[in-house]
């Protein structure tokens, strides 16, 4: 896991009346999936690629573990990264194992060693080593493709993933099964996510933070939670539709709302839901069973106790910054 700090970075196109990004500052905790997320144009995708480095900032600097980005070569810098886009980018004519293993080799890794990285990384986004590794690209739905593109991210290990809006041109039912892949993905492997979308409920149901661009400006840097009722401003209120309670509801995690167990706690018998679960299926649950409280799961230990109160303050919250509107 890596940090990432941005530091007053900007960014002018030549020929362009303003900047594609003006003046933006704002760190990213190691291990943190943070999601870039505004309209067309508002300079979220520049943002993402200077840190690789496909773009040089016009002023201002970025830092990878409080290491400036040009105290590294390139090639360094671009395989401590991985970087997913829209499209894939998987090599047509590479079967699914050789496109696993592009970085590998290029690293010179022994060949037993990238054979073992391949089959582990198939297992890990749940594609059977022995029926795909020897298929080709075309052979694959296009999930699958991402799948494979994410595979390949991960393959040297990096520290930080760049992901440049890489469900955006799936459908919606599958789209939906990746980010539940990725949730549990980064449950498991960990690492610095940036994301990068337009789709709010995309940002909403990924990220521990958001930071919402405008016009190549953060508007507001913070958690689902906070942005959806306290945000900053009319901008911010209309891009998220803070407005809508139910909406709320069934896009927020669980883990956004819980709270730490109460050392005396006896949840033996209570419910147990998923901190990556939304709080609307939290109140079905808490209705349906009328248990005072629900264990939270992440993963397989037991990461908090979730109450009715809890998810009424949440839908209290979203209420009062209406009425305030």
């Amino acid at each position: 896991m890596r940090s990432i700090r941005f530091a007053r970075v900007s960014k002018q196109f030549p020929g362009n009346p303003r900047p594609a990004v003006e003046g933006v500052s704002l760190a990213v905790e190691a291990g943190a999936f943070v999601v870039l997320l505004g309209p067309s144009g508002c300079g979220k995708t520049t943002l993402l690629k200077m840190v690789n480095r496909l773009y040089e900032p016009t002023s201002g600097a970025i830092f990878l573990d409080g290491t400036e980005i040009h105290q590294f070569r390139v090639t360094d810098l671009r395989r401590q990264i991985g970087y997913v886009i829209q499209q894939t980018g998987l090599f047509p004519h590479l079967t699914v194992a050789r496109n696993i293993a592009v970085v590998p080799e290029l690293l010179r890794w022994p060949r037993a060693k990238i054979a073992a990285r391949v089959d582990e990384l198939l297992t890990l986004i749940d594609l059977n080593p022995d029926e795909y590794r020897a298929r080709y690209p075309a052979q694959l739905s296009g999930g699958q493709q991402q799948r494979v593109g994410l595979a390949r991210a991960l393959a040297a290990d990096p520290g930080v993933i760049l992901m440049d809006e890489p469900f955006s041109a799936i459908d919606a039912i599958t789209r939906a099964t990746l980010q539940d892949e990725l949730l549990r993905l980064q449950r498991t492997v960990r690492k610095t996510i940036l994301f990068v979308t337009h789709d709010v409920e995309e940002a909403l149901r990924l990220a521990d933070k958001i930071a919402v661009l405008r016009a190549g400006r953060v508007e507001q840097y913070d958690t689902p939670f906070a942005i959806l009722t306290q945000p900053a401003n009319d901008f911010v209120y209309d891009l998220v539709g803070a407005d809508d309670m139910v909406r709320q509801l069934g896009l927020l995690r669980v883990a956004s709302a819980m709270a730490p167990p109460p050392p005396d706690a006896r949840l033996e018998d209570a419910p147990v839901i998923a901190a990556d679960d939304t709080l609307r299926q939290a109140l079905s649950l808490l209705l349906r069973t009328g248990a005072p409280a629900l264990a939270v799961r992440d993963g397989v230990a037991l990461g908090g106790v979730l109450t009715f109160e809890q998810i009424r303050r949440v839908a209290h919250a979203g209420t009062a910054q209406e009425t305030h509107a």
